[in-house]
Protein backbone atom coordinates (compact mmCIF):
# COMPACT_ATOMS: atom_id res chain seq x y z
CA UNK A 1 0.00 0.00 0.00
CA UNK A 2 1.43 3.38 -0.97
CA UNK A 3 0.70 6.46 1.06
CA UNK A 4 0.10 9.77 -0.68
CA UNK A 5 1.85 12.16 1.72
CA UNK A 6 1.03 15.15 -0.48
CA UNK A 7 -2.69 14.44 -0.11
CA UNK A 8 -2.40 13.96 3.65
CA UNK A 9 -0.36 17.14 4.08
CA UNK A 10 -2.96 19.20 2.22
CA UNK A 11 -5.96 17.74 4.10
CA UNK A 12 -7.83 20.44 6.08
CA UNK A 13 -7.62 18.47 9.34
CA UNK A 14 -3.84 18.06 8.99
CA UNK A 15 -3.45 21.76 8.22
CA UNK A 16 -5.66 22.74 11.19
CA UNK A 17 -3.55 20.65 13.56
CA UNK A 18 -0.41 22.17 12.05
CA UNK A 19 -1.85 25.67 12.62
CA UNK A 20 -2.06 24.82 16.33
CA UNK A 21 1.21 22.89 16.50
CA UNK A 22 3.52 25.54 15.02
CA UNK A 23 2.54 28.55 17.20
CA UNK A 24 2.52 26.40 20.35
CA UNK A 25 5.97 25.09 19.42
CA UNK A 26 7.25 28.64 19.06
CA UNK A 27 5.66 29.60 22.39
CA UNK A 28 7.24 26.55 24.08
CA UNK A 29 10.71 27.35 22.73
CA UNK A 30 10.55 31.02 23.76
CA UNK A 31 8.91 30.58 27.17
CA UNK A 32 11.16 27.64 28.03
CA UNK A 33 14.21 29.75 27.29
CA UNK A 34 12.86 32.67 29.34
CA UNK A 35 12.10 30.35 32.30
CA UNK A 36 15.60 28.83 32.10
CA UNK A 37 17.31 32.20 32.03
CA UNK A 38 15.13 33.83 34.71
CA UNK A 39 16.03 34.13 38.36
CA UNK A 40 14.49 31.23 40.27
CA UNK A 41 12.01 33.10 42.43
CA UNK A 42 8.28 33.87 42.36
CA UNK A 43 7.22 35.68 39.21
CA UNK A 44 8.93 35.26 35.87
CA UNK A 45 10.42 31.75 36.26
CA UNK A 46 7.28 29.91 37.41
CA UNK A 47 4.96 31.94 35.18
CA UNK A 48 6.94 31.27 32.01
CA UNK A 49 7.59 27.70 33.16
CA UNK A 50 3.86 27.08 33.40
CA UNK A 51 3.26 28.55 29.95
CA UNK A 52 6.13 26.39 28.63
CA UNK A 53 4.65 23.25 30.17
CA UNK A 54 1.17 23.74 28.73
CA UNK A 55 2.48 24.80 25.32
CA UNK A 56 4.62 21.63 25.36
CA UNK A 57 1.53 19.56 26.20
CA UNK A 58 -0.27 20.98 23.16
CA UNK A 59 2.82 20.42 20.98
CA UNK A 60 3.05 16.80 22.12
CA UNK A 61 -0.65 16.12 21.52
CA UNK A 62 -0.57 17.76 18.09
CA UNK A 63 2.71 15.97 17.21
CA UNK A 64 1.01 12.70 18.09
CA UNK A 65 -1.88 13.49 15.75
CA UNK A 66 0.49 14.57 12.97
CA UNK A 67 2.71 11.51 13.47
CA UNK A 68 -0.21 9.09 13.29
CA UNK A 69 -1.42 10.72 10.08
CA UNK A 70 1.98 9.94 8.49
CA UNK A 71 3.28 7.20 10.79
CA UNK A 72 5.81 5.63 8.43
CA UNK A 73 7.58 8.95 7.97
CA UNK A 74 7.07 10.57 11.38
CA UNK A 75 6.77 7.91 14.08
CA UNK A 76 9.85 9.37 15.76
CA UNK A 77 7.90 12.59 16.46
CA UNK A 78 5.45 10.62 18.57
CA UNK A 79 8.24 9.03 20.60
CA UNK A 80 10.10 12.32 21.04
CA UNK A 81 6.84 13.92 22.17
CA UNK A 82 6.29 11.18 24.75
CA UNK A 83 9.84 11.64 26.09
CA UNK A 84 9.51 15.45 26.23
CA UNK A 85 6.11 15.30 27.94
CA UNK A 86 7.24 12.66 30.44
CA UNK A 87 10.40 14.57 31.35
CA UNK A 88 8.54 17.87 31.77
CA UNK A 89 5.81 16.25 33.85
CA UNK A 90 8.41 14.62 36.10
CA UNK A 91 10.24 17.94 36.54
CA UNK A 92 7.07 19.88 37.21
CA UNK A 93 5.62 17.32 39.61
CA UNK A 94 8.88 17.04 41.57
CA UNK A 95 8.86 20.81 42.15
CA UNK A 96 5.16 21.01 43.00
CA UNK A 97 5.18 18.07 45.42
CA UNK A 98 8.61 18.88 46.85
CA UNK A 99 9.92 15.35 46.50
CA UNK A 100 13.24 14.61 48.14
CA UNK A 101 15.84 16.00 45.72
CA UNK A 102 13.16 17.95 43.87
CA UNK A 103 15.51 20.66 42.62
CA UNK A 104 17.68 18.18 40.71
CA UNK A 105 14.63 16.33 39.40
CA UNK A 106 13.12 19.63 38.29
CA UNK A 107 16.32 20.75 36.55
CA UNK A 108 16.78 17.39 34.85
CA UNK A 109 13.15 16.91 33.79
CA UNK A 110 12.57 20.40 32.47
CA UNK A 111 16.02 20.59 30.87
CA UNK A 112 15.60 17.26 29.09
CA UNK A 113 12.11 18.16 27.92
CA UNK A 114 13.48 21.35 26.31
CA UNK A 115 16.40 19.48 24.78
CA UNK A 116 14.03 16.89 23.24
CA UNK A 117 11.71 19.65 22.00
CA UNK A 118 14.58 21.34 20.15
CA UNK A 119 15.84 17.99 18.85
CA UNK A 120 12.41 17.13 17.44
CA UNK A 121 12.21 20.52 15.75
CA UNK A 122 15.64 20.15 14.15
CA UNK A 123 15.12 16.55 13.06
CA UNK A 124 11.83 17.51 11.42
CA UNK A 125 12.89 20.87 9.96
CA UNK A 126 16.69 21.00 9.87
CA UNK A 127 16.92 20.23 6.16
CA UNK A 128 14.88 23.39 5.45
CA UNK A 129 16.84 25.78 7.68
CA UNK A 130 19.67 28.00 6.47
CA UNK A 131 23.08 26.74 7.65
CA UNK A 132 21.50 23.65 9.24
CA UNK A 133 20.65 22.20 5.83
CA UNK A 134 24.39 21.94 5.11
CA UNK A 135 24.90 19.58 8.07
CA UNK A 136 24.48 15.81 7.94
CA UNK A 137 21.12 14.58 9.27
CA UNK A 138 22.75 12.95 12.32
CA UNK A 139 23.81 16.44 13.47
CA UNK A 140 20.13 17.34 14.04
CA UNK A 141 19.98 14.52 16.58
CA UNK A 142 23.33 15.18 18.25
CA UNK A 143 23.90 18.94 18.41
CA UNK A 144 21.07 19.75 20.86
CA UNK A 145 22.39 17.09 23.26
CA UNK A 146 26.00 18.20 22.80
CA UNK A 147 24.98 21.71 23.87
CA UNK A 148 22.15 20.94 26.30
CA UNK A 149 23.48 18.04 28.34
CA UNK A 150 26.55 19.91 29.65
CA UNK A 151 24.29 22.82 30.63
CA UNK A 152 21.88 20.48 32.44
CA UNK A 153 24.79 18.78 34.21
CA UNK A 154 26.25 22.13 35.21
CA UNK A 155 22.94 23.19 36.77
CA UNK A 156 22.47 19.72 38.30
CA UNK A 157 25.71 19.96 40.24
CA UNK A 158 26.36 23.68 40.72
CA UNK A 159 23.10 25.62 40.71
CA UNK A 160 22.74 27.59 43.99
CA UNK A 161 19.43 25.87 44.85
CA UNK A 162 21.09 22.46 44.50
CA UNK A 163 23.79 23.45 46.98
CA UNK A 164 21.32 24.42 49.72
CA UNK A 165 20.45 21.84 52.39
CA UNK A 166 17.27 19.90 51.60
CA UNK A 167 15.50 21.19 54.73
CA UNK A 168 16.00 24.82 53.65
CA UNK A 169 14.50 24.03 50.24
CA UNK A 170 11.26 22.76 51.72
CA UNK A 171 10.27 26.36 52.45
CA UNK A 172 11.46 27.77 49.11
CA UNK A 173 8.62 28.17 46.68
CA UNK A 174 8.83 29.51 43.15
CA UNK A 175 5.10 29.30 42.44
Amino acid sequence: MTVDFQRIASHPFFLAVLLIHIPCGIVAVITGLIAMLSKKQPGRHPNFGTIYYWALVVVCVSATILAFRRWSAHAYLFFLGVVAFTAATLGRTAERRRWLGWVRLHITGMGLSYLVLVTAFLVDNGESLPLWKELPRIAYWLIPSAIGLPLILRAYFWHPLVRQPERALQSVSVK
